[in-house]
């Protein structure tokens, strides 16, 4: 009996943690406004009251899937009693309802932890923000119970079994990839309830910007890893070894991830100078509000993906009506009250406080450009004004100038001083690092293949260009020590962070230059013992079989693969399922990885003669797009737990000190 009414404790406990994030919404924040002390001392355990219970619930819905009750709505439709354990552990935000549970239990996470992560702040201010956390808390909690309730019955009609969980979305991506993802997104909202906080108590100074700043570079870590994570899974999962395809919901990702990075050396200058005040606050509330626009891109039904679950209007009208009250009303807070939070100083033309500034510019032309190209084609097609498609050809044309103006200024900066750099000490210390990249990027390509190809080497000289002047700067500041190993203890994790960061960029650039004009692509048609060569490697299929899944029956290839002048080989077993459940058929594509190239094969169609079509593709550094950004998210990470940083965080209330930008 008890087993049977998970679902309404589920419920009952959604109610209630709504009810505690409309207290938490209002209450604190009167108190901060009428300074009534015991008013604001409400944020903190109605913050915590409301995790609790959202924890319940989403524990809940979670039991549910796992003891298959398929009189619950989403797990008859997302789960089916042969689809393993960790599957129906991941069905739970595989789809709609169980995904904006998700979104709000990381949320109350993310409030939760800002509650105890945050005592040193004035009460003031903590009562602020928390406040504005619980605002959007009870708006996603309240799309959740009147728009997509998770516990929802199918009594007393209750089918034997489930539909199954969608093929594409039984992988190890979904356990890990969304989680990340909204780690990201969500973790912007902290950002935004900092500005809003600011805004209304009219205070932006050296301690409010050193406690925005770990919590903006957690998010930005948490986004870096899940985009990067969503295009490892579509690049295995997808088996046709893209890793970006410009898709709207893949854009609905990038808008937030490159708004935070403008956020986070808009943050930097703040915290340095007390420069960009306005700046920052809006660049805080713009990248929460792109979140939000992903959100409602991915929720709302507007688009038809494997990651958009909603096909309901009403739930996509309460998600715009959501997004457009809270960009609508932040920014004109932002009108408002900016001016008593802006404050001016002074900088020469070159200086690092000008790169900085031009690299945020071209980050916003960059999400400016993204924006207009995922949002146009639904404009029109919702105005009844025709279908356009915007695709590769519009978002390459732009992105790639910018990127390469990008990473000129990247080169630049961290070897700048701030306020007043002097242009001759600039052009000594960088001329070298320019020839030496040029050089090498002309070089590599003619090496490599044998003949120069210009696109290459363009990514080879933006990589390189921001790599060189920065090492020649950590050299000179490890002389500046009395040994190295003196110079080398000088240095704080910050001043790392952002070492390996950019190294993450240059990284990811590189990879991209070599595995989009590098790569190899055959479509071969194969019986058993037949071969296939590709990239000087030899195919031969030696077995086809079947095999048998937890919920799938599968047909198999076996192909040993050796590399021209290598005695030893190693096989690769590509397989074509078909789901039992859906009858709908899933390529399982076979990768050998490497830190130099993949190997990657994927079976098609089965052919009238009993041979099969099969795709075999050869793709050089394609690894490096993800370790890139790996070293990014760490890169991110570091000034979060540099001893020191941390330390001058827990006294910010004290006064203002200088951290290392």
């Amino acid at each position: 009996m008890l087993i049977e009414m998970i679902p309404e404790v589920g419920l009952f406990a959604l109610i209630i943690a709504l009810l505690m994030a409309v207290i938490q919404g209002t209450v604190p924040l009167v108190g901060a406004a009428t300074r009534h002390p015991l008013w604001m001392a409400y944020a903190r355990p109605m913050a915590s009251g409301q995790f609790a219970f959202v924890l319940l619930a989403y524990a809940c819905l979670t039991a549910s899937y796992m003891l298959d009750d398929f009189s619950v709505a989403t797990v008859a439709n997302n789960s089916n009693s042969m689809l393993p354990w960790y599957y129906k552990f991941s069905a739970v935000w595989g789809n709609h309802e169980g995904s904006m549970l998700l979104w709000s239990l990381i949320l109350a996470g993310w409030t939760f932890a800002v509650g105890h992560a945050s005592r040193a702040l004035p009460h003031d201010i903590l009562a602020r923000v928390l406040g504005v956390m619980g605002l959007v808390s009870s708006g996603f909690l309240a799309f959740v119970l009147l728009t997509s309730n998770p516990f929802a019955r199918l009594l007393p009609d209750v089918p034997a079994d489930g539909s199954d969980l969608n093929p594409l979305l039984q992988d190890v991506g979904l356990i890990i990839h969304p989680p990340m993802l909204y780690m990201g997104y969500v973790g912007f909202s902290v950002v935004f309830a900092f500005a809003i906080a600011a805004l209304l108590s009219g205070r932006l100074d050296a301690a409010w910007t050193r406690w925005v700043r770990p919590w903006t570079n957690i998010a930005w870590a948490f986004l870096t890893l899940g985009i990067a994570l969503g295009s490892w899974w579509a690049y295995y999962e997808l088996g046709w070894g893209g890793w970006w395809f410009w898709d709207p919901v893949e854009n609905a990702s990038l808008l937030p991830w490159l708004a935070g990075t403008a956020l986070i050396h808009s943050l930097a200058v703040t915290e340095k100078r007390g420069a960009f005040k306005s700046w920052t606050l809006l660049l805080a509330i713009s990248t929460f509000s792109l979140s939000l626009l992903g959100t409602f891109l991915v929720r709302s039904g507007v688009l038809t993906s494997v990651h958009a679950f909603a096909n309901d209007p009403s739930r996509g009208v309460f998600i715009l009506m959501l997004l457009g009250l809270t960009v609508g009303a932040s920014l004109l807070l932002f009108a408002l009250r900016a001016p008593r939070v802006g404050q001016r100083v002074g900088f020469t033309g070159l200086s690092r406080d000008t790169l900085l500034l031009v690299n945020n510019l071209l980050l916003v032309i960059m999400t400016v450009s993204v924006l207009l190209g995922t949002i146009y084609p639904l404009l029109l097609d919702a105005l009844g004004l025709g279908k356009i498609s915007v695709g590769a050809p519009y978002f390459n044309s732009l992105f790639v100038p910018l990127t390469v103006l990008l990473c000129l200024f990247m080169g630049l900066g961290p070897v700048s001083q701030w306020k007043r750099t002097p242009a001759r000490a600039l052009w000594r210390h960088c001329w070298p690092s320019a020839v030496l990249a040029v050089v090498i990027a002309a070089l590599v390509p003619l090496i490599y293949r044998g003949a120069w190809n210009p696109r290459v080497s363009l990514g080879l000289a933006a990589a390189l260009w921001i790599l060189l002047p920065m090492l020649k700067g950590l050299v000179v500041r490890i002389r500046q020590g009395t040994s190295w190993r003196a110079g080398l203890r000088r240095l704080s994790l910050a001043y790392w962070g952002m070492l390996v960061a950019h190294l993450g960029v240059a990284v990811t650039i590189i990879g991209v230059s070599v595995v989009a004009n590098y790569s190899i692509e055959r479509n071969v048609r194969m019986a058993e013992g037949d071969t296939a060569t590709l990239a000087g490697y030899t195919f031969t299929l030696t077995e086809l079989g079947k095999r048998r899944g937890a919920n799938f029956v599968a047909d198999t290839a076996r192909l040993e693969v050796r590399h021209q002048g290598q005695s030893q080989g190693f096989v690769m077993t590509p397989e074509k399922r078909l789901y039992l459940a859906t009858g709908m058929p899933m390529t399982d594509v076979a990768l050998r990885p490497g830190l130099w190239r993949d190997l990657y094969v994927a079976m098609g169609e089965e052919l009238e003669d009993g041979s099969w079509a099969l795709r075999l593709q050869y793709k050089p550094l394609v690894r490096w797009l993800w370790l890139g950004a790996l070293l990014m998210a760490v890169g991110g990470l570091l000034a979060v737990v540099d001893r020191r940083y941390r330390r001058r965080r827990r006294s910010a209330h004290h006064g203002a000190e200088e951290t290392p930008a």
